[in-house]
């Protein structure tokens, strides 16, 4: 019989954490750049959270509220060894009811709005509900054109 079950679990979590930590602070480039565009609720007023713990794994990006978990594979993940355990991982994550996005740091670096696309469609298509500011469309007084104003319109 296990004599402290339950100080080990919150070792395990506490050595987790201390993980996630040192994640955010040696992210690569790739990952800070779509940090910047998910955080402070960027993409559809959803919070976003990096570095996440979700059961024995840590994910790169995670969206609460849409169980939505973007992955950013470098080189390092092309090597068979790697792949092995990312398909596992993501099987494991699949299970537990989360969605995976995986993209390769060249495909964002190449085009990360082609990246954040995916993310919004993966949002749409989960068939969550939005938050209340996107169901509702604004007043037309709070309705600002992007376009660009010129002379005489």
């Amino acid at each position: 019989m296990r004599k402290f079950p339950k100080a080990n679990a919150v070792r395990r979590k506490a050595l987790k954490l201390d993980a996630a930590r040192s994640l955010r602070e040696n992210s690569t480039k790739c990952e800070r750049q779509l940090w910047s565009m998910l955080r402070r609720k960027q993409m559809a007023m959803l919070r976003f959270r990096r570095q996440h713990p979700i059961g024995p794994y840590i994910v790169d990006f995670f969206c609460p509220a849409m169980n939505l978990v973007v992955e950013l594979d470098g080189a390092q993940h092309s090597e068979h060894e790697a792949i092995v355990y990312d398909e596992a991982r993501t099987r494991w994550l699949e299970a537990q009811g989360y969605k995976v996005l995986r993209f390769w740091n060249w495909d964002f670096k190449e085009n990360p709005d082609g990246t954040l696309d995916r993310i919004w469609h993966a949002i749409k298509e989960s068939g969550r509900p939005l938050p209340e500011a996107l169901r509702t469309p604004l007043p037309e007084t709070l309705c600002v054109s992007t376009l660009p104003q010129g002379e005489g319109s």
